[in-house]
């Protein structure tokens, strides 16, 4: 053997990598969308008011009414603050109840809240 003729071991090269923190998602926190009763609008106003601006069925709109109607109030809609802010507008700016006896110009009562 010559000083060229080395014998060389195989080398194991080993690499490690630090692992990626764990990302957490932040959630948005969760607003209701709260109408509140009175005695003048309809429940066909009300159902169709639910039906259309928060997407209900017509048997969860006609439940949610009976709800507003025997406790005075009910949570209609849940989710991220800009949506229920736009479901409360779009709930005050729903139009005048023309299923009423009597015209009833005035919107809904809604207003929205954190949920606990």
């Amino acid at each position: 053997m010559n000083d060229f003729d080395e014998v060389t071991e195989p080398q194991v090269i080993v690499t490690t990598t630090k692992p990626a923190p764990a990302t957490r998602t932040k959630r948005q926190p969760q607003y209701t969308v709260i109408v509140l009763d009175d005695d003048l609008h309809t429940f066909e106003y009300v159902v169709e008011t639910l039906c259309r601006i928060c997407g209900h069925s017509v048997d969860a709109a006609f439940q949610l009414a009976v709800e507003i109607d025997a406790k005075g109030l009910a949570a209609v809609w849940t989710g991220a603050m800009e949506v229920a802010e736009l479901k409360r507008d779009q709930i005050l700016g729903f139009g005048p109840d023309r299923y009423a006896q009597q015209a009833v110009m005035f919107p809904l009562g809604c207003y929205i809240e954190p949920v606990a």
